[in-house]
């Protein structure tokens, strides 16, 4: 029996694992699937609801490793996780996304000389500014399957010389989530219990240091949003490190009336909150996806996107991070002028399906 271990460590990353776990069922006469969480995100919110709303099986490792520096982090998750590694012994370890949980289990298995899927491979922003970009690269290269979403991620990892055998396309299993959930999503009544008007809300989230850690950057955003919430209601669920630098450089008391700040919300609550949104403003990376498929329009606070396919094909509006542009943006979207958007190329629901055949068809 083949066994095959999957790392999580950060919201995103259940999202995008849990699809996969349920691929694996058909297989289980054949594989043993097993489930890493290492901790990274360990506000009860942000991650240990998501196996409960995901239905995801309790991870049959927990590393607990907590916040620090990207380097404390990242070390310490190599540390515990090779001794996991070293008592199971997968014939394959799996790993989502891009954040440091990521990377951690792509390098201490690939010095085990443990074959690695990536999934979500080939994404680039090309700004190695990013932790993001470097975990991406790095987990790319040490990587025996490359399981891709969009089509730059082919174009990109063949620019990098990857083997062409090692590359799939198979689409989005993120989306996988969002489609198999979307009735729970639909029947959500987190509107009613916020007391807003479906289709006339805005919904924003940040959580990149960039746009939350300096004081004045905070502060032109926070302002910018003030004035977004004057033409329609705007809801901020606040990640953990967003609310302790908003009291920290005394915002707090700075909230305009029609600027609703919440606590970290559940995935079916916050899907929901933004399926019925008029738009939505973020720099968050999943978020440009889901909006995407859900017809959405969205604004990201960024320079660049690693998604590139969410502005080609979808609802995705790229503005950079002058608070001028993206009101001026906002308020374009809220007057009518609005992408229509359309579904990419795979993201049907089937992408963990493929990926799990794939992995299974594959010999020695």
């Amino acid at each position: 029996m083949k066994t095959v271990l999957s790392v999580v460590g950060a919201r995103p990353n259940f999202i995008k694992i849990a699809p996969l776990a349920r691929a694996f069922k058909k297989y289980r006469k054949e594989v043993k699937h097993l489930l890493c969480h290492t901790g990274q995100h360990f506000d009860q919110r942000m991650s240990e609801i998501f196996f409960d709303e995901l239905q995801m099986p309790r991870p049959d490792f927990n590393l607990g490793v907590g916040g620090g520096s990207h380097a404390e982090q990242t070390a310490r998750i190599m540390l515990e996780l090779e001794k996991v590694l070293l008592a199971e012994r997968p014939d394959l370890v799996i790993v989502p996304g891009d954040v440091n949980s990521t990377l951690a289990a792509a390098l201490v298995a690939s010095k085990m000389g443990i074959p690695i899927a990536h999934v979500e491979a080939g994404l680039r922003s090309f700004d190695k500014s990013m932790p993001e970009e470097i975990n991406r690269i790095v987990t790319d290269v040490v990587s025996d399957f490359l399981f891709v979403t969009e089509h730059s991620g082919m174009h990109n990892l063949r620019d990098e010389g990857m083997d062409d055998n090692k590359i799939f396309f198979v689409g989005n299993t993120m989306i996988d989530t969002l489609e198999s959930h979307y009735e729970a999503i639909e029947s959500c009544d987190i509107t009613g219990r916020l007391k807003l008007d479906k289709g006339r809300y805005v919904v924003s989230t940040f959580h990149r240091p960039s746009n939350v850690d300096d004081r004045e950057s905070l502060t032109s955003l926070m302002e910018t949003l003030g004035r977004v919430a004057k033409e329609r209601r705007l809801v901020f669920p606040v990640h953990p490190r967003t609310r302790k630098n908003i009291r920290e450089f005394g915002l707090e008391d700075k909230m305009p009336s029609g600027l609703l700040l919440t606590e970290p919300m559940g995935y079916i609550e916050f899907l929901s909150l933004m399926r019925y949104a008029e738009l939505v403003i973020t720099d968050s990376g999943g978020i440009q996806e889901e909006t995407t498929y859900m017809g959405v329009q969205c604004i990201t606070v960024r320079r660049n996107t690693e998604r590139p396919v969410t502005i080609d094909v979808g609802t995705n509006h790229l503005v950079g991070v002058s608070m001028e542009k993206v009101e001026k943006a906002a308020m374009d979207i809220l007057g009518g002028t609005t992408k229509p958007g359309r579904i990419p190329e795979l993201w049907d629901g089937k992408a963990a399906k493929r990926i799990a055949a794939i992995i299974m068809d594959h010999k020695e």
